[in-house]
């Protein structure tokens, strides 16, 4: 499987499936106990937050908040680059990479465009004012005293030789004007590749802030509850978010710099524009602004869906903070975890389908006096089917499948005694260790096959090794997301390769360098506030699991 998902020679959900097939053919398992895997509460919380996702997304509720975003944020190339990163950054962690990164890359390529022929313009007109002044001034001269025209006739032959002289000035002028048009266009290119980058890096960092943002996320938390299932529920959307939304933060204000650095430098007065205000600017924000009263009013629908999306993320952050016992704690979860983040996914996601997506008027009629149909929900099946990738959910599922084989077939502990050794390593280094083996690994791998493969290896390891398992399970999901060098490593990549006229070199040359900084950064945290909040010291009781075949 681990061949197949890497080689992608059949589908991955295909392969995914393979476990159903193989596990009861080989004895290690009944059927009914490989199938039950395939639908797991991991795998109803992330079918929960695409629905929202997919609401989000039908709504244009995700374009609003960008515009306005925006808006606020201005044109200057720095702030817009901030801009753009951070808004398509706090959209991915709710709606999918691929579709945040789709929806900023035709707007960032619109401002970028007006900015670039403002700019040109500008200069053409200053030539061209310049080039006016200049005649006006050979007007005034040819129009001087009539006592200096003797003098003008005696001296033809002067004269001619001036006016060749000015002709040849005139044609290194216009040269000179194409070489700024010309210079002013590369600007914009080079900036057009940074603004393409920015986005699909920021998707991507965006991406690991929730327990929803990416599957990689999701395929975590089901390891957890799979391998170690008396964890006590460690992992949820509030300590998830709590851990990685600092280093989220870090790592964006980190890609900004670098590609700040190699795309615009670090001039402030012309990144930042220190107060200056150009005509450029000015029509490059009304790009903005156009596009923001194209979508007119907040509809009646949008309303709703913003207001489903508020309380699912309120009721997810408090169903358990930790601190605190949350209202699941209080109302259901006395004795036995009952609600989970799943439950609270479904139950908002369900409202969708009954909320019409029009005020529905009382006795309404229609023109002929017929009774007028009542409007149409939120959501309907046929939109959710043709945007919900369910492939991912049975490659959710082989994952877990093959977790749960390796435990019953003695595979885990079989791992774990090989991997013994490494307890005279230091735990920091084994992490930085594989955080750049995992990074390296899905430069090649879909995100999702890598998580898949490595965790219960890391599991193994961590419990052989007596180390907290989240020590290192933590970072090397988030480090499955760092597929920044290569086009084909991730869709956002893809997208930004596509518009942003970019080479792989470009890609390759920024990636690299923010690899190592994603690296650097998610060890930092899970050795200071992530030591704090998971106790990552202490190897917990619920991970001593050992169990012989």
């Amino acid at each position: 499987m681990a061949l197949y998902w890497c080689t992608e020679c059949i589908p991955l959900a295909v392969t995914a499936l393979l476990p159903v097939i193989l596990f009861p053919m080989m004895g290690i398992m009944e059927s009914n106990e490989v199938c039950i895997q395939y639908l797991k509460d991991s795998n109803m919380l992330f079918i929960g937050g695409l629905l929202v996702a997919i609401a989000v997304e039908h709504w244009n509720l995700h374009r609003r908040i960008a515009l306005q975003v925006l808006l606020i944020v201005g044109v200057k190339p720095s702030l817009l680059m901030i801009g753009f990163m951070g808004t398509t950054a706090f959209l991915s962690m709710w709606i999918s990479n691929t579709a945040s990164t789709a929806m900023m890359l035709p707007i960032a390529n619109a401002v970028l465009q007006q900015l670039c022929d403002t700019e040109a313009n500008a200069e053409e007109r200053e030539f061209n004012m310049a080039a006016a002044k200049n005649g006006l001034d050979n007007q005034a001269f040819e129009m001087g005293d009539a006592k200096m025209s003797k003098e003008l006739q005696s001296k033809e032959n002067t004269i001619n030789l001036d006016a060749d002289k000015d002709d040849s000035n005139g044609i290194i002028s216009s040269l000179e004007a194409q070489q700024r048009r010309l210079k002013t266009e590369q600007k914009y290119t080079k900036l057009t590749k940074g603004m393409s980058l920015s986005v699909c890096y920021a998707a991507s960092i965006g991406g690991t802030a929730t327990l929803t943002g990416t599957t990689p996320n999701v395929i975590m938390k089901g390891q957890i509850d799979e391998l170690f299932p008396d964890n006590g529920g460690v992992i949820n959307f509030a300590s998830w978010f709590g851990f990685s939304f600092p280093n989220m933060v870090l790592m964006l204000v980190l890609s900004w710099l670098w590609l700040q650095f190699i795309f615009l430098g670090f001039n402030l007065k012309s990144t930042f524009g220190c107060g200056t205000k150009k005509e450029g600017d000015r029509e490059a924000f009304q790009v903005i602004k156009d596009e923001y009263k194209k979508l007119g009013r907040m509809s009646f629908a949008e309303g709703c869906v913003l207001t489903i999306f508020t309380l699912l993320v309120v009721l997810w952050f408090t169903r358990e903070p930790g601190f605190i016992p949350g209202w699941a704690t209080v109302l259901f979860n006395k004795d036995k975890t009952y609600v989970t983040d799943g439950t609270v996914a479904i139950l908002m996601s369900a409202l969708f389908f009954c909320i019409p997506s029009k005020l529905p008027r009382c006795c309404g009629r229609s023109e002929d006096g017929a009774s007028s149909e009542a409007p149409a929900a939120l959501l309907n099946w046929d939109v959710v089917h043709e945007k919900m990738p369910w492939n991912i959910l049975l490659l959710l599922g082989g994952g877990f499948a093959l977790a749960h084989g390796s435990e019953k077939s003695g595979l885990s502990l079989w791992l774990g005694e090989s991997l013994i050794p490494l307890q005279s390593i230091p735990p920091f280094a084994i992490s930085i260790l594989l955080c750049l083996l995992v990074a390296m690994f899905t430069e090649c791998s879909s995100n999702t096959a890598t998580t898949t493969l490595f965790l219960p290896i890391l599991a193994s390891m961590a419990t052989a090794i007596k180390i907290h398992p989240l020590y290192v399970m933590f970072p090397c999901t988030i480090s499955a997301s760092l597929a920044f060098m290569l086009p084909v490593a991730t869709p956002p990549n893809a997208i930004a390769f596509s518009y942003g006229n970019l080479k792989v070199l470009d890609m390759a040359k920024a990636g690299f360098i923010l690899n190592i900084l994603g690296v650097i950064t998610i060890n930092i945290a899970i050795n200071t506030w992530g030591v704090a909040m998971f106790n990552l010291n202490e190897f917990p009781s619920w991970a001593n699991v050992t169990k012989t075949p």
